[in-house]
C-alpha cells in the first residue's frame, strides 16, 4: 500500500484528489495539510516510523510555500517522496521545485489513472513530470548555464551549513572572522542561484557539489 499525504490549501481539491485515489486499491490517502509547514510537521511524524510514501504538494498556499517545504523536507532527508501537483507551468515554478528536491511536477488536469501511475512510478524512485512541463524543463535546461564550480573554502562553508552551524560558529570552526563567512555565502548564493542557505545546500547537493 502506498500511503500519501495531500498538501494543498482548497478543501475541495482534497476531497476530489481523495476521492479519485480511494479507487485504486494500492493507493491511500493517509494526511491532509492545508500549507507546507503543516505538511512538513506531518511528514516528521510519519514518515520516519514508514506511515508516508509520498506527498502530493501544491505550490502557492497561504501561510507556507509548497517549494520552500519540499526545501526543508529534503535537507531533512526524510524517507518520503514529494511530487508536486499544480495547475502553474511556469518556468520559474518548475525550476524551483525541482532544485528544492521535487521528485516530479504534475499538473492538476492530469487524469485519475494518469496521476495514479505517477504516484507509482514517483516511489519506485522514477522522477515524473507532466510532458508539457519536461518540455519546458529541458528547453531551459539547454539554455541555461552550467553551475560555477565553488572554492573548497566555500565547499567547507556549505558543509557546515548543511550541519546547521550559524555564520558565527563557521568562522570559529574555519578560523575566519564572520564577516568573511557572510562574504562566502554571497559568493555561493550567486553562484548557485539561490536565495536562502536551505536553497543552497539542496542546490548543492542536487549537482554534486556537497
Amino acid at each position: 500500500m502506498i500511503r500519501i499525504l495531500l498538501a494543498d490549501d482548497h478543501p475541495v481539491v482534497r476531497e476530489g484528489l481523495r476521492g479519485m485515489l480511494a479507487a485504486e486499491p494500492d493507493l491511500e490517502v493517509v494526511a491532509e495539510a492545508s500549507n507546507g509547514p503543516q505538511a512538513e510537521a506531518l511528514a516528521a511524524r510519519l514518515a520516519p516510523e514508514g506511515g508516508l510514501d509520498l506527498i502530493l504538494m501544491d505550490l502557492r498556499m497561504p501561510g507556507g510555500d509548497g517549494v520552500e517545504s519540499i526545501a526543508r523536507i529534503t535537507a531533512a532527508r526524510l524517507p518520503v517522496r514529494v511530487v508536486v501537483l499544480t495547475t502553474y507551468e511556469e518556468d520559474r515554478d518548475i525550476l524551483r521545485a525541482v532544485e528544492a528536491g521535487a521528485a516530479g511536477y504534475l499538473l492538476k488536469d492530469m487524469a485519475r489513472a494518469e496521476l495514479a501511475a505517477a504516484i507509482r512510478a514517483a516511489v519506485r524512485g522514477e522522477t515524473v513530470l507532466a510532458p508539457t512541463v519536461a518540455g519546458r524543463l529541458v528547453d531551459r535546461l539547454r539554455s541555461r548555464p552550467s553551475l560555477p564550480r565553488l572554492s573548497e573554502r566555500e565547499v567547507a562553508v556549505l558543509r557546515l551549513v548543511a550541519e546547521g552551524a550559524t555564520n558565527a560558529e563557521i568562522g570559529r570552526r574555519l578560523f575566519v572572522a564572520e564577516s568573511t563567512v557572510k562574504t562566502h555565502m554571497l559568493r555561493i548564493f550567486g553562484k548557485l542561484e539561490v536565495a536562502d542557505r536551505t536553497a543552497a545546500v539542496t542546490t548543492a547537493m542536487r549537482h554534486g557539489l556537497l
